[in-house]
């Protein structure tokens, strides 16, 4: 079994090699025992699930332990998206939640996500102490209570209606009327995923036609990684088109990222959305307030800021990174460009399920298709086009290419492949080369084995070649 170890997005290992009782009980024992060091044992801890394999009988490993520790637990009675459990830690002023989830990852994947004070990721040295925590741990140290007898003895509750706040509270916050005017059809794409329900109860209570696919649970996702790509909603464009919806909406497998469908079929990226949001928040509703993005995330987000005489703050990858400069600059949005976001006033993490009520309380009032909303913010701003390249790493390689670029920091020779040097060069995460008006991000990922390398530019071309320095070097010294 391999060593348990948090990534941006939590702890994320491989059904029935590592994600197994055994570590997840230690999982458990290790948040149990943070949470006694934190002084947090009278408060309850929440815990979501989604609707992967493992999930729900994974929660109820993670309470007997929780029970056999003394703390108390708030359960789900069915599946949920990981941003009800961050509003529920932050409106209940608990110090941590749990969701089982591996996100947007692929089906063998499952995993834990830990929600800390404030309903915010935890941070590096939380997950850290977590991981210290366990390494010291021995399978005779956990202590277990059975599921039933620490529902009898009161160690474990059923939530009742959790829910109904969470919704009520986005509802608030959206145009309802203007929707309703609109008269919308929508065709909703939960990909399997545990936002289903919560969004098609905002969508149907706004008066939206919605029609619904792939909504049951299959712990296969239909074959596809239950992420909002364009590759995976092949089948969502294809509807929309033929049978004449106004918008197509899907989300990742835990309800935090966002994909959608134009009425022609068209794709609109992460990066599309989080501009014309910004733009939207700031032309149409009147906020005011700079803007926060990832590294690997577009900078005609800079344009927008810039144009409203705001800022535009650049973070690290992982959405804890921007939620805290959100609330140290009180931005009205953040996201990055693999789907996630965030609005001012809402919980402190990426929800999917907001972003996209927001997104079609947007194109109800906007008056014009997306298509022409989108060509109007190009010709106002810029046009950019981001390329992204994925590929799996064995260790050895991992460790080889970690030496020469991020320790030895040795780059591709720029100046001979494209004819230009970069004008900054930053090792905040990975590798970033930035020139006017294009970069190029060398990162691995957080949650799998994974080489990633964004690039950006004013034609896909040219963010191909961008990329192609990266990888040539990389196969001439590796």
């Amino acid at each position: 079994m391999g060593e348990i170890r948090f990534g941006t997005g939590g702890w994320r290992a491989i059904i029935g090699d590592d994600f197994i009782k055994a570590n997840i009980q230690k999982v458990a024992a290790g948040v149990s025992l943070l949470a006694k060091e934190t002084k947090s044992e009278s408060k309850p801890i929440v815990i979501g699930f989604d609707r992967r394999f493992l999930s729900e009988k994974a929660m109820k490993w993670i309470t007997e332990v929780f029970s056999g520790y003394g703390l108390h637990s708030e359960i789900m009675k069915r599946s949920t998206p990981t941003p009800l459990v961050m509003y529920m830690v932050k409106e209940k002023d608990y110090d941590y939640g749990i969701e089982i989830t591996a996100s947007h990852n692929s089906s063998e994947y499952n995993g834990i996500k830990l929600i800390i004070k404030e309903g915010r990721d935890a941070p590096v040295e939380v997950t850290k102490r977590v991981e210290d925590i366990i390494k010291g741990l021995k399978d005779e140290d956990i202590r277990v209570i059975p599921f039933d007898k620490a529902i009898s003895q009161g160690l474990v509750q059923y939530l009742k209606n959790p829910f109904n706040e969470y919704i009520d509270s986005i509802l608030n916050k959206t145009d309802v009327e203007a929707i309703k005017n609109a008269g919308l059809r929508i065709l909703f794409d939960p990909m399997h995923g545990s936002g289903n329900f919560p969004l098609n109860t905002i969508l149907t209570t706004c008066r939206c036609t919605v029609d619904l696919m792939n909504s049951n649970r299959d712990a296969y996702f239909g074959g596809f990684d239950p992420a909002p790509g364009i590759i995976q909603l092949q089948d969502l464009r294809y509807r929309v088109v033929s049978e004449h919806y106004d918008i197509g909406v899907a989300l990742d497998g835990d309800g935090d990222r966002l994909g959608i469908i134009d009425s022609e079929g068209e794709y609109i990226s992460a990066n599309k959305i989080l501009v014309m949001l910004y733009y939207y928040l700031h032309e149409y509703k009147g906020w005011k307030g700079p803007v926060v993005r990832n590294m690997a995330t577009t900078h005609m987000l800079d344009k927008v800021a810039n144009y409203f005489g705001e800022k535009c703050y650049e973070v690290p990858i992982g959405f804890k990174w921007i939620s805290s400069k959100m609330e140290e600059v009180d931005a009205i949005l953040g996201g990055e460009s693999s789907g996630g976001l965030t609005v001012r006033g809402h919980i402190n993490g990426k929800d999917s399920v907001y972003a996209g009520t927001l997104f079609v309380e947007m194109l109800a009032k906007i008056g014009k298709p997306l298509n022409a909303f989108w060509s109007e913010l190009e010709e106002k701003f810029c046009h950019y086009e981001m390329v992204e390249y994925n590929t799996k790493m064995t260790e050895e390689c991992k460790a080889s290419i970690g030496e020469l670029i991020f320790k030895e920091k040795i780059l591709p020779d720029f100046k001979t492949l494209i004819g230009k040097e970069p004008t900054k060069v930053s090792y905040a995460d990975g590798c970033k080369a930035y020139f006017d008006n294009s970069f190029v991000i060398c990162r691995f990922s957080g949650t799998e084995p994974v080489l990633r390398i964004f690039a950006e530019s004013d034609s896909n071309a040219n963010a191909s070649r961008l990329i192609d320095c990266f990888l040539d070097y990389i196969n001439l010294k590796g």
